[in-house]
């Protein structure tokens, strides 16, 4: 072969190898997108997932299906995703376990910082202090006592390791000093199931699954997890204001692609999701929630990575220090 057949061949090659993903991104959505959610349908991030996706989806010009992929805090749904093909027709939507993952278990086979390109931040929810309906504390104090004073018969259910409900539990029974029975689940949808029935007894949860079971009074609410009290629940107090001084939990939700994913793919994701999340009817039915939408800022790759990479610096030392870990 001469040395210009072989420049030729060359450059064919180099071209050949930029219209891959350029045509892909060119023809994409070609086909439905499925939005990977970690934990149980009926649990608060699969309603912030069935939310956002049919706007997202008008957005796009396709369908977008929600896909419950649960199991392991959330690891098996990001190693899904990663391990995806890069044409963005498979995403993943997941809170702030994302950044929590790192600490909690010693094998990863995904790496939140490496193996994802980031579309942006979906949502901010506050959580709720719960009890099942006819638990005998009337308010937040009668509860610290009757906890404290009957520690070994009372149960603290979670969506699972590593779980926001999971790490809202801890903090709980760490400020009051005192250690439960922890109950975990596969998600929040079957934890809530069961405090509904009565099957346990305490429950941290999402406000995007408990202010209609609140106003409903299906359940006991204690307190809310916010700086502030909430619009849709102004009745309840904060845990901060009834002691529990600098007791702030929110839940914060980001969108994933798998890495490598062509940025006029994300691009189009992006711009989608922003779409979603001014779409009238999420934002009315978020504001009943409680739950702040992110500013157009946050709403990015950069933002959300930005965002990730200092909570896995908060989160990583309060871990550790507790000494929790999976396998």
């Amino acid at each position: 072969m001469t040395s210009s057949l072989k420049l030729v061949v060359g450059a064919l090659a180099v071209v050949g190898a930029f219209s891959v993903p350029h045509a892909q991104a060119q023809n994409f959505p070609s086909k439905p997108i499925a939005l990977v959610v970690p934990f149980a349908a009926g649990g608060p991030t699969d309603v912030v997932a069935r939310m956002i996706s049919a706007p997202m989806g008008k957005a796009l010009g396709t369908t977008v299906v929600v896909e419950n992929t649960v199991g392991a805090g959330g690891t098996i749904a990001s190693t899904r995703v990663a391990k995806a093909p890069t044409d963005g027709h498979t995403i993943l939507i997941h809170h702030m376990g994302m950044a929590t993952a790192p600490a909690l278990y010693r094998k990863l086979s995904f790496d939140p910082l490496g193996s994802y390109e980031y579309i942006g931040q979906a949502l901010d929810v506050p959580m709720t202090m719960l009890a099942r309906k006819d638990f005998p504390s009337a308010n937040l104090s009668d509860l610290i006592n009757h906890v404290k004073a009957n520690k070994d018969k009372i149960t603290l259910a979670n969506a699972g390791l590593g779980a926001v409900s999971h790490l809202c539990g801890m903090l709980f029974m760490s400020t009051i000093g005192v250690d439960l029975t922890t109950v975990p689940y596969k998600g929040t949808g079957p934890a809530m199931t069961d405090l509904l029935g009565g099957q346990v007894d305490l429950l941290c949860d999402q406000t995007t699954q408990t202010v209609p079971l609140i106003r409903d009074g299906r359940v006991k609410v204690y307190g809310v997890t916010s700086a502030r009290r909430l619009s849709a629940l102004p009745n309840v107090p904060t845990l901060d204001e009834q002691g529990l001084k600098g007791f702030e939990v929110k839940v914060w939700h980001g969108v994933y692609a798998p890495k490598g994913t062509p940025r006029e793919i994300t691009e189009k994701l992006t711009l989608a999701l922003r779409e979603a999340l001014t779409d009238p009817v999420v934002v009315q039915k978020m504001g009943e929630l409680s739950s702040d939408i992110p500013s157009p800022d946050k709403i990015s790759p950069e933002g959300l990575r930005t965002h990730l990479e200092a909570e896995i610096a908060k989160w990583g030392p309060v871990i550790r220090k507790a000494g929790v870990y999976a396998d």
